[in-house]
């Protein structure tokens, strides 16, 4: 069954205010949205890939000019291959970055359409079963506006429990490691000796010795309670860092969602660069290369826990035994903001500590036109 028609739009959505991690500030979500069809039948295939703050029409046209005229007449049945020819396609255009984040649209976008014509759910169609899977509630970036820095975290770690949650991750990097000690303390406060609680420090530290004192003043905030996690404390690129923190730490380091490709992955498995992996579906490569990662760290007996996309991850998820938890975002959190140009009706729901799979063919997103129009670059 021939592709015959491949479309990308490019997405720019705004945060209501500006939100901070320890590396950047974060205003605006790009995102490129991708739709792939076969004649002979009805359904259409959908993908996405995030960029960042910018990058989405870069995205559209890698799409466009790239990756499009390899697609289009081929069989949608081989999806494998076909992820293979777009790598080998780009070899001179750029196996990382910006292109793969692309690939991963339209491999996504190939495993939905797949799914959707056979009228299965995507997780069961990988082997897996609709059902609940298991996720915490991420969060805890800086912003002034939410008062001070410890009762912010303090105040959303409720906002989480109230709807469900009762594992949490927040923000930790952006200030002196003493202040953002005493928003671990909060946190865990507030918590109330139930759940666990993971720090995500989007590699903010300069180099071992550092992170390793951040580490330590968390720990020690922590208390007996413990931490769940710390996430990227170095640049993705140290392996060799990583992999000391997580020989010395009591805490499981956790590093992945920048990683692109099984081969980055592979070194950071043949490293023992963390406890747990974060694979990024929108990052690596999409579907094909997500779920080459989930085996192989099944097989070095290394869990995963999947960054962002609760949407996409949730069904991924339900077909990976190794997989601990998803990351969900409160929508009114406006963090994550792709389900904005997700139709209500369609968008994830949540179980008590859980995220649940849809039933729906395909990966059960239906995009909201309207919205999708409102956001969309204009030429």
């Amino acid at each position: 069954m021939p592709i015959t028609a491949i479309m990308a739009r490019a997405v720019h959505i705004p945060l209501k205010k500006p939100t901070r991690i320890s590396t950047r500030i974060l205003d605006k979500r790009d995102f490129v949205i991708v739709t792939v069809r076969c004649d002979e039948s009805d359904a259409v295939g959908v993908g996405y890939s995030y960029l960042g703050t910018a990058g989405a029409r870069v995205a559209a046209a890698v799409v466009d000019d790239l990756l499009a005229p390899v697609l289009l007449g081929a069989d949608t049945n081989d999806i494998q291959g076909l992820w293979d020819r777009l790598f080998q396609e780009t070899l001179l255009t750029g196996r990382r970055g910006v292109v793969v984040r692309a690939i991963a649209a339209v491999d996504m976008a190939l495993w939905d359409l797949a799914a959707r014509r056979r009228g299965m759910p995507i997780s069961v169609m990988l082997g897996g079963s609709v059902r609940p899977v298991p996720a915490y509630a991420s969060g805890g970036y800086y912003r002034p506006d939410d008062g001070p820095w410890a009762d912010a975290v303090r105040d959303e770690i409720r906002f989480n429990i109230a709807h469900g949650f009762t594992d949490h991750k927040i923000k930790v990097g952006g200030l002196p490691i003493e202040e953002d000690a005493e928003r671990v303390r909060a946190a865990i406060e507030a918590m109330e000796g139930k759940g666990r609680l993971g720090l995500d420090a989007n590699n903010a530290y300069r180099d071992f010795s550092h992170a390793i004192e951040a580490a330590r003043a968390f720990e020690k905030a922590a208390g007996r309670h413990g931490l769940w996690w710390f996430e990227e404390p170095l640049s993705p690129e140290d392996y060799e860092g990583h992999a000391r923190l997580s020989k010395v730490l009591e805490t499981r380091v956790v590093t992945g969602e920048i990683h692109q490709t099984r081969h980055e992955f592979r070194r950071l498995l043949e490293e023992r660069s963390a406890d747990l992996l974060q694979p990024d579906m929108c990052v690596l490569g999409g579907v094909t290369e997500w779920l080459r990662v989930a085996k192989t760290a099944e097989t070095f007996g290394i869990g995963i826990a999947p960054h962002w996309h609760a949407n996409a991850h949730a069904p991924l998820a339900a077909a990976a035994p190794n997989c601990i938890a998803v990351e969900h975002f409160i929508l009114e959190k406006d963090i994550y903001n792709f389900e904005a140009i997700v139709t209500p009706e369609t968008r994830l729901k949540t179980g008590e500590n859980s995220v649940l799979v849809p039933d729906s063919p395909g990966f059960g997103i239906e995009l909201d036109e309207e919205k999708v129009n409102f956001y969309n670059f204009k030429a």
